[in-house]
């Protein structure tokens, strides 16, 4: 490693790279290094690359090699040792080193510490084109005296090292400074840092052009593992520019972006060309100029971040009753509700029971909410979705499948005729954006003759879903203006009236198969709401129920969603939802033609199914792959995937939806879940686990 990497791991977390640490260099630090290793315990044994070596004394109990170099390293997966060898240099340049010659030396080690000097860092000069100049003395990329304008460095990064230098370029800096000051405009110079890294070793050649050392490899970029023989193959390949080097090899194509790496990479192109290398230039150096560490990458997941959060009417009332949220599309959703000291499972559990068996309220109102008025309204969404609505009458409602133009499902929601120029349409929360965009450039750039309007209503209506066998009990707590009974108000219609006071849209709509009402208002009318079905439907077993529930149970139901069951490459006949495909759709609707490739309609397309496991009670992991055999010694393809996966309280066992290969002819089949280096056998079901004949949801 280099001396930089050394003393970090000393210096930060008290670790001593090794007991017998060979430094390695060509200048001075590397002595500063051994003083601080070896007083850390380390054997040291010094290898100074220059014949007269330094005036430095070595620290006491370490040996020093002068004028000898690494001819290769001992050890397999570990360092054991190095072998030196005395440098040849070359009669017209003693600067530059011609090859390894004479008897090796065998030295003992267990770590190697190398620098040959220190390398400019010009990345963040470079960021937006600017270029670096090569300067000899230094044998470095720097920048120049003049900068650019608006920028000018000092120390380092343009190749002054001492003190005395900087200073004096630090003096040039202030008075340019002084000259260019604008009282008017303020003008500023932005500095650059005075930063440099370690630069690898050079690397030592014999007249052949093989690396000495039995033709051992020579790395130039340690991340990428590039070796010099890469470099000579991609020029040998006529590859001359040296941003086509970089894209042969992957020189410098690592997160540090060729810091450590690319002067010997720069180095070797401009030797393998015969062309010198301030001819050869640099490559293009990209952000970050400093690396992103995982640790910020991960930290979006953590505490708040920059994305917007976004909060329903109802957060109050859910921080009130102890519910645990996840973000879903910036929205903040309730995912469950515990009570007292139960476990994510139990509460989730207990909450998808009372919607089977009693009733649960759930905040809907982060759905996506549009609406569409005009002349040709029902024109335009006949277009968008795949689902028929030419006969959708007033006072309805559809589920609404909505394709992209390769024929693939892209969201869905309900929509529902308010009257021939005017319809509200919901949409999937996540989806809710890209909806709207995506309808109005349709409207706006295909179809600007249709006299159409666009309106998201997302954030002005709440909408509360009332789910279970005494949902329409609790309704009635609250003198409703409306008939609730199932002869009056039929599954898939809506009516407009009062909940006591307060002014609704009602929808027979159900996400969770049962018996259900969405509850559409003015969202600051929502809280109050809220609380009284609350209060008058505790008497019912009425329970706050959040997302995890509602996966669960609309998984039970083996009802989609898209983003999840879903990837991108779905039609609704891989998931057996060709009935919401109008059959006489013409193909001016988005997305139908394309349902007619012969790839869409191949037999060994996946289907959606369902999976129960053995033992029942386990619960796949989502993303698990499903494969033919669980032998070990013989690898199976994939067959497909879990898309989800829980426990099923109402039915007292796990159930699953996967995506799988010719899904619908192997029902009943068993295969296999490969859930974390582990085999589950699975059987395969259909995806209704519950209630199939749909009986509960119409009553």
């Amino acid at each position: 490693m280099t001396i930089a990497g050394a003393l970090t791991m000393l210096n930060r977390f008290g670790v001593v790279v090794g007991e017998r640490v060979v430094l390695v260099g060509g200048d001075d630090r590397i002595y500063d290094a051994a003083a601080e290793l070896g007083g850390a315990g380390a054997r040291i044994t010094i290898v100074d690359l220059r014949p007269e070596g330094s005036k430095r004394r070595a620290p006491a109990g370490a040996t020093i090699h002068r004028g000898y170099g690494i001819d290769r390293v001992l050890g397999r997966s570990r360092v054991r040792g190095v072998l030196l060898r005395k440098l040849v240099r070359r009669r017209d340049n003693p600067d530059a080193v011609e090859a390894l010659a004479g008897a090796p030396i065998r030295v003992r080690a267990d770590a190697v510490v190398s620098s040959a000097g220190l390398v400019p860092t010009v990345h963040l000069f470079c960021h937006d084109g600017s270029k670096p100049v090569w300067q000899e003395a230094v044998q470095a990329f720097v920048i120049p005296p003049s900068g650019r304008p608006g920028i000018m460095g000092i120390g380092a990064v343009t190749g002054a090292f001492e003190w005395q230098d900087t200073l004096e370029q630090t003096g040039q800096m202030m008075a340019r400074l002084v000259q260019s000051f604008d009282v008017q405009t303020h003008a500023r110079i932005p500095r650059m840092a005075s930063i440099v890294r370690d630069a690898p070793l050079p690397i030592v050649r014999i007249p052949d052009g093989r690396p000495e050392g039995s033709g051992a490899k020579a790395f130039v970029d340690f991340q990428n593992d590039v070796t010099a023989a890469d470099i000579e193959l991609a020029v040998r390949e006529n590859y001359q520019s040296i941003e086509h080097v970089k894209r042969y090899t992957a020189l410098g194509f690592g997160t540090d972006q060729g810091k450590l790496s690319n002067v010997n990479g720069f180095i070797l192109t401009a030797q393998a060309l015969g062309q010198p290398v301030s001819q050869i230039g640099t490559t293009t150096y990209r952000p970050a100029y400093t690396p992103v560490s995982f640790g910020a990458l991960a930290g979006a997941q953590r505490d708040a971040g920059f994305d917007p959060v976004r909060l329903t009417s109802l957060h109050p009332a859910h921080l009130a009753l102890n519910a645990c949220f996840e973000p879903v599309g910036q929205w903040l959703r309730p995912l469950y509700y515990p009570q007292a000291d139960e476990t994510m499972a139990e509460a989730v559990a207990r909450e998808c029971l009372a919607v089977r068996r009693a009733a649960g309220l759930m905040d809907a109102s982060t759905l996506g909410k549009i609406q569409v008025d005009g002349p040709d309204a029902r024109e335009f969404l006949n277009r968008i979705y795949c689902t028929g609505l030419a006969k959708l009458a007033p006072g309805h409602c559809r589920y609404g499948l909505m394709l992209d133009e390769n024929g693939m499902v892209m969201d869905d929601g309900v929509v529902a005729c308010i009257n021939e120029q005017s319809f509200a349409l919901t949409t999937t929360t996540g989806g809710a954006a890209h909806v709207l965009a995506w309808m109005e450039s349709w409207l706006q750039t295909e179809w600007p003759q249709l006299q159409v309007f666009l309106s998201s209503t997302t954030e002005r209506w709440a909408a509360l879903a009332l789910a279970g066998p005494r949902s329409r009990d609790v309704l009635q707590k609250l003198n409703p203006s409306i008939d609730l009974s199932a002869s009056a108000f039929p599954f898939m219609t809506w009516r407009d009236g009062k909940l006591g006071d307060t002014a609704v849209r009602l929808m027979r709509v159900s996400f969770s198969g049962e018996l259900a009402f969405e509850i559409h208002l003015e969202a600051d009318a929502a809280p109050q709401l809220w609380q009284t079905l609350l209060d008058q439907g505790a008497a019912f077993g009425l329970t706050p129920y959040g997302t995890e529930a509602m996966h669960v149970l609309r998984a039970e139901k083996g009802f989609i969603i898209v983003g999840q069951d879903t990837d991108g490459s779905v039609t609704p006949m891989d998931l057996g939802m060709q009935w919401a495909v109008a059959k006489s759709k013409p193909f001016s609707a988005l997305g139908v033609r394309s349902l007619a490739r012969a790839d869409t309609s191949r037999a060994d397309r996946k289907q959606l199914v369902g999976l129960l496991t053995e033992p029942d009670s386990f619960v796949l992991g989502e993303g698990a792959q499903l494969v033919e055999t669980s032998h070990p010694d013989k690898p199976a393809p994939s067959l497909g995937h879990v898309t989800s996966s829980y426990m099923s309280a109402a039915l007292g066992h796990s159930i699953a939806l996967a995506l799988l290969e010719r899904g619908r002819e192997r029902i009943g089949e068993t295969i296999f879940a490969l859930d974390h280096g582990i085999y589950h056998a699975v059987r395969i079901v259909s995806p209704v686990f519950y209630d199939p004949d749909g009986s509960r949801h119409h009553d």
